[in-house]
Parts: C-alpha cells; structure tokens; sequence
C-alpha cells in the first residue's frame, strides 16, 4: 500500500502542474485523489476479472472523472453486463439496462461518436432486453442511422433493418416503413461498398447487403411496391425527393414497367430534368411504342450525358429512328454507337438488320436484294471486331440468313451484274459493295 500512496501522491503532483490534465481527473482536489485511488482500485480488479468488484470504484470514476479515458466507459459495458448476469430480478436487471444506456450519453457527451455509440446502445439493449425493449432499441437503430450510417459498422446497419422487420411485423408500424428503412439501409451500404477498398471488408459488405436483400424480399413486390408509393405519389407528386425515392427502388426491384415508375420518372424529368431521367423516359416511352417521344428524349439525354454513358444511348436512339423508318438517322446513331465503343459488334449487326430491312425503299431492279449485300458487310464487319462467341454466333446468323436473299445469277445477269463486281447500293443506303448471286 505505501506504493500504491506513492503513486497517488504522484499523480497528484503531476496533476497540479497540468491543469488540462487535472479536469480529466475531476472538478476539485479530492475529486483528483479519489479518481486516482479508485482508478487504480477497478482496473486492478477488471484486470483480474473481478467484474463485480471493480463496479464500486468503477462507478466512483464515471462520477467523479467522466473525462478521464475511454477506457472506462469499454470497460463499464463488461463490468455492467457482469452485474446484469448475477441477478436474476428483473426489476434490478432493468436498472442495470438503464444505468448501461446513461453511461453510454454520457460517453458520447465526452467522447463523441454520436452514431456508433447509439448503435452500440441499440445492440446491447436488444441483448438484454430482447423482444421485451423492440420499440426502444428499434428506435435507437433508427437513430444511429441518421446520425451518420457511413460510420455505422455494417453489421449494426444488418441489425437497424432486421430490427425495422421486427418492429413492422409486432404491429407498431406499417410495411411503408419497411421500404423506407430498405432505401436507407441499401444506400449506406452502397456508399460503404463504393468507399472501401479492403478485399475481405468488401467482402462483408457484400454479405450483409445480400442478407439486407433476403430479409427485404418478402415485401418486395412490386405489387406492394407500388400501391405503398402510389399513395405517397398521389399525395405529395412534386417532392423531389419522394420521386427519387420512388425510381431509385422500383429500379433496384426491377419493377420499371409499372405505369407508377413511369409517371414518378416523367414527374421527376420536368421538375429536375437530367441526363438520366432524360434516358429513362427515352426507354419507357421506347417500351410503349412511342417511338418519336423515345427518340426526342434520348436526344435529351445525349446533349448532357458523358462520353462513357454514350454508347447506350446511341444505340437506343438508333432503334427509335428505325421504328419510325428514319432510315438515314437511324445510321448515324449506330455509327456514332460505334466511335463510343469500337469493341462491340452490335452496331454493325444492327445496321445489317437496318439495310435488311429496308428493300422495298430500294429500287435497283432486283426486288430490292442488292440491300442484302450491304447487310452481310455489316454484319461481317460486326465479325471482324467484336470476337466474343456471342456476337460471333450472331452475326453468322445474319450473314447465313441474308446470303439466302442474294438476288438470284439469271436476274443480275440480265442486269448486266456480274458476280464479283463494284456495285452501288441505291437510295439511301448508298455504300459500295460487292455483287454475290444466288443460283
């Protein structure tokens, strides 16, 4: 003991000549020496895991010297979580609860860390209190995640939405705060997922995103969808927010096809036009056969889209064009398709399906055949650079399919067209090709 009044009469000493230091370890003088000697008695004790006894001078410290250290509000949790498994009165084990939840206010009052110590407060009152404290732990989850979900570990973001399906499911609160909470949940993990850039962390994120996903699943039809966010559209059409809401999770649920996720996207698209809401009308008035509607907004997008979303782009507003036998502008976009992205073959197998299709605009004599000639160079064009097997099995398809339509030796003969020759293309294709017959 003379040691342990040496090391007290130390640190006082020290203590009097930091004063910055001295408020971490009280308000006054005696506050000083009975922080020490207590410090000194609970860590002995937790040290030797003697959690029971370490609570006494443990408590004196929280009271005495809040600012102290961190370490004393870890070390509270084990030392109160002691004290709950050696009573078995539920009265005292809810004391005990609600004494944890104010040591942790008080280590966010000063430590900070406001959202992971709430979610730290959410998981150990659902530890303890189980189904008996849902309304409060969900509640404290809830508020963890707006505190700050990018600095939630993401299993208590698993935990925050398990405990929304939980709390849904116990009658407090409709299937609406599900998606809602869903939104939430997905969204943090997805800025976590974008912003990391450890393999195995990845890797955990991944995880609890696709557990996220199954528990979300049972509630996930877009037939609930739909009539949950129906009734917020109706109510409220022009929140920007809301319509976002709307689109971003009718999108991840692959629910693009109900008439909801169109109206939400065009009321979004002409309170806060972008390049993307722009593209997503362009392909759901595609879809609806409104062809020149899909062909004026994808024209919207393009104006304000970058190069690397281009090529989609291009392509749609290719077909748009070739609905509508805007044959000349149909070109132009595949064509510009393929300065986005020289790799792929698909504008090329589109344009030999284009010329394909346009013979009866072709007067050459031969019923229009002449354009199957331009389609096979296309479409071996597609061959020559895209080598994956699906656009090689693709377009072999077309070149198999369009030689079959040559026109036939004895009509080109009588025209003087000999095979092997330079040819023209007439109308508007125009390109130069080779003559190939048939017999």
């Amino acid at each position: 003991m003379k040691t342990f009044r040496f090391l007290v009469l130390g640190a006082l000493m020290a203590l009097a000549t930091m004063p910055a230091m001295a408020q971490k370890w009280g308000n006054s003088p005696e506050d000083s020496v009975d922080c020490v000697t207590n410090t000194f008695l609970y860590r002995e004790a937790f040290k030797n895991k003697q959690y029971l006894e370490a609570y006494d001078p443990w408590k004196i410290c929280l009271q005495k010297c809040p600012a102290n250290n961190k370490n004393l509000y870890i070390r509270g949790v084990t030392i109160l979580k002691a004290r709950f498994n050696a009573t078995k009165d539920a009265n005292e084990r809810k004391a005990i609860v609600d004494e944890l939840m104010q040591m942790y206010d008080l280590r966010i009052q000063y430590f900070g860390e406001a959202a992971e110590v709430t979610a730290r407060k959410a998981y150990d009152m659902e530890q303890l209190r189980g189904n008996a404290g849902l309304q409060e732990y969900y509640a404290l989850y809830a508020e963890a995640m707006k505190l700050g979900a990018s600095n939630l570990e993401v299993a208590f973001i698993e935990r925050f939405f398990n405990a929304t399906v939980k709390y849904v499911t116990s009658g407090y609160a409709d299937t609406t705060l599900i998606v809602d909470n869903y939104d939430l949940a997905s969204d943090a993990l997805d800025g976590l997922l974008a912003n990391e850039t450890d393999s195995a962390k990845k890797a955990e994120i991944r995880s609890v995103n696709a557990a996220v996903e199954n528990s979300f699943s049972p509630f996930a039809s877009c037939d609930e969808l739909v009539k949950i966010y129906t009734k917020k559209f109706n109510a409220t059409p022009n929140d920007v927010t809301l319509l976002k809401k709307i689109t971003t999770i009718l999108r991840k649920k692959k629910c693009m096809d109900t008439e909801l996720f169109f109206s939400a996207t065009e009321k979004l698209h002409s309170l806060e036009p972008t390049s993307s809401t722009a593209y997503l009308m362009a392909q759901m008035c595609y879809q609806k056969e409104k062809f020149s509607d899909a062909a004026k907004y994808v024209g919207d997008a393009l104006a304000g889209a970058e190069d690397k979303d281009k090529y989609n782009m291009y392509i749609l507003q290719g077909l748009c064009y070739s609905k509508t036998n805007s044959y000349s502008a149909a070109r132009s976009a595949y064509n510009k398709a393929a300065e986005m992205d020289g790799s792929k073959g698909e504008p090329f197998r589109l344009l030999a399906m284009l010329y394909a299709s346009s013979t009866r605009s072709i007067d050459d004599g031969l019923g229009g055949r002449s354009a199957y000639w331009a389609a096979v160079d296309a479409a071996r064009k597609a061959m020559a650079v895209d080598d994956s097997p699906e656009n090689q099995e693709a377009a072999q398809r077309l070149i198999n399919t369009y030689a079959g339509h040559f026109p036939k030796q004895s009509d080109a003969f009588m025209l003087d067209l000999i095979d092997g020759g330079s040819y023209t293309v007439p109308g508007w294709i125009g390109v130069s090709t080779t003559i190939r017959t048939r017999k």
